[in-house]
């Protein structure tokens, strides 16, 4: 699984040396290598010959080159390096980002983990066109350290957008990303889990069977080539991933200060819908979620289900269904007469018509005329005595 075959095997090979030998998330690399093109890009950093303030960005792998074998890994793994130059690419997903690179300062010194700019290179794992999965995507994130609450709400929402044939990314680590994976797969559907760790690793290694149940539709999603580790910092760059890729962000439990917090910040920076669900007052989790929806200059949107979600994210008209009616009541269709002789029926001890017709106010034979049809309807009951209310109806 090499990739499109159209695509020159030189290219892929420069996108995979560059994958390996510069850490994503710099703008100016990004021109460099969008300028002087994938091969001449790659061919001056490994000559020195690239402008200072790039070269400087390459660091001690630029005179290492294990592209072939990196290929040669992700193909024995069932994974493949998609590139800008493949049809697969997602380009109108990933518009947003190379909008936002030309807002970017060109300075090697800007924080890597804040930087809105595209990806040289994916390395993919799974047989689904990549820019076919996250067409209609959402991204599902949330606190590691979650509650019974949040991984329900998490599991719910993904089940919900399957149903509606969304696609949840998330970031398949413990807590809200986990459950919104599982979610997804109980519909059957497709989910992507976008790593910051090599494709090939289950990260954490518990969700090794979650990956595996993933990629039987899904997808798995990494900057970095197979083999590396998931260092502190490349959560945080490929957190931008997360919130380019999918039409809209749902934070379902965050603490004050969080990873899904800045997935969230990511995506309203990109123009992208930030959704928040609600938590208990008390509940330290759903602090985050709170601080979104509060926020007086761009408060995220209040969701409950994954009918508010597509509401917020789909086009117009798009997957939205009517609001859910609810339950009919035999109740509802009472006349005016019935119902007042059901108020006038008693719980416990049983009483004749004529009592009925004095607290309801009617003759006893609209009473008489009224009882079999409550009767039938299960609301009331003859006790041999009287009638009085069923216990069911009284519950109600």
């Amino acid at each position: 699984m090499s990739g499109h075959p159209m695509v020159a095997h030189e290219v892929r090979r420069a996108r995979a040396w560059l994958s390996r030998a510069v850490e994503p998330g710099s703008v100016a690399m990004w021109r460099f290598v969008e300028e002087a093109g994938p091969v001449a890009a790659a061919a001056a950093l490994r000559a020195g010959a690239a402008p200072p303030a790039v070269q400087a960005l390459a660091g001690a792998r630029v005179g290492e080159d294990t592209s072939i074998d990196d290929l040669a890994r992700a193909e024995r793994c069932g994974a493949r390096l998609v590139v800008p130059e493949d049809d697969e690419w997602p380009v109108q997903a990933l518009h947003c980002l190379t909008v936002a690179s030309a807002r970017e300062a060109p300075d090697a010194a800007v924080d890597r983990t804040l930087s809105l700019v595209p990806p040289l290179a994916l390395w993919v794992r799974g047989e689904r066109p990549l820019a076919e999965v996250v067409d209609r995507s959402v991204a599902l994130v949330g606190a590691r350290a979650s509650t019974a609450y949040g991984e329900h709400v998490a599991a719910e929402l993904a089940h919900g957008l399957a149903e509606r044939g969304w696609t949840t990314v998330s970031g398949g680590a413990f807590g809200i990303d986990a459950a919104a994976h599982r979610g997804a797969l109980a519909a059957g559907a497709p989910t992507v889990a976008v790593l910051a760790c090599g494709v090939d690793r289950a990260y954490p290694a518990s969700h090794s069977a979650l990956f595996a149940r993933l990629l039987d539709d899904g997808l798995l999603i990494s900057e970095w080539p197979p083999g590396c580790a998931p260092l502190r910092h490349r959560f945080l760059v490929r957190n931008r991933l997360i919130a380019a890729l999918t039409r809209g962000t749902v934070v379902v439990e965050a603490a004050a200060r969080s990873g899904a917090q800045a997935t969230a910040k990511r995506a309203r920076d990109l123009g992208k819908q930030v959704m928040a669900v609600p938590g208990p007052v008390t509940s330290a989790m759903s602090v985050g979620c709170h601080q979104l929806l509060r926020d007086t200059e761009r408060a995220a949107v209040l969701v409950t289900s994954a009918t508010d979600v597509v509401a917020a994210v789909g086009r117009m008209g798009e997957g939205l269904e009517l609001p859910a009616e609810p339950p009919a009541r035999a109740r509802d269709s009472l006349s005016d007469v019935a119902r007042r002789v059901l108020d006038a029926c008693p719980v416990r001890a049983g009483v004749p018509p004529e009592r009925l017709a004095a607290v309801a106010g009617c003759t006893v034979v609209d009473v008489l005329r009224v009882l079999p049809a409550l009767e039938l309807a299960e609301l009331v009951e003859w006790t041999g005595t009287g009638w009085r209310v069923t216990s069911t109806a009284s519950r109600a």
